[in-house]
């Protein structure tokens, strides 16, 4: 498989595997900005990117920023999808973060995605769990 990707600034890089069997590629931010403790933003990659109709890039935390308090939110980039990839990132840290131009700042995972059709009913069919929600299935 193939994603064509349009760099749509000359500073953007475009995303990579670090290592042969990586998950994800790694996706780069094309600015620098700093991120306040607690502030959410979007950082720009700097591209479009078609991905194939059939799948959807998922974009996830790189361990490395997750462990300095850098989180992502959101992070669906549907096929029909073409404008610039964005990536979601708040502060959980207590300390301003800088993302420089041409750091990573994620990873995208390309993954199948099932189009099931909603159906309406009345009745569900009964299981062990139920209506358990959190917690209710203990911590050990």
């Amino acid at each position: 498989m193939k994603i064509l990707i349009k760099k749509i600034k000359p500073e953007a890089k475009m995303p990579a595997y670090n290592h042969p069997g990586d998950a994800g590629l790694d996706l780069f931010s094309c600015e620098t900005l700093t991120i306040g403790p607690g502030e959410t933003v979007s950082v720009p990659t700097g591209l479009q990117m078609a991905i194939p109709f059939g799948y959807a890039g998922l974009i996830w935390d790189k361990s490395g920023l997750a462990l300095q308090g850098l989180h992502r939110l959101a992070g669906v980039v549907d096929a029909g999808y073409r404008g610039e990839v964005r990536v979601v990132l708040t502060n959980l840290g207590q300390k301003p973060f800088v993302i420089s131009q041409g750091m990573k700042i994620a990873q995208l995972l390309v993954q199948p995605v099932e189009t099931p059709e909603p159906v309406e009913t009345d009745n569900l069919d009964e299981t062990t769990r139920g209506e358990g929600g959190f917690g209710s299935t203990g911590l050990f």
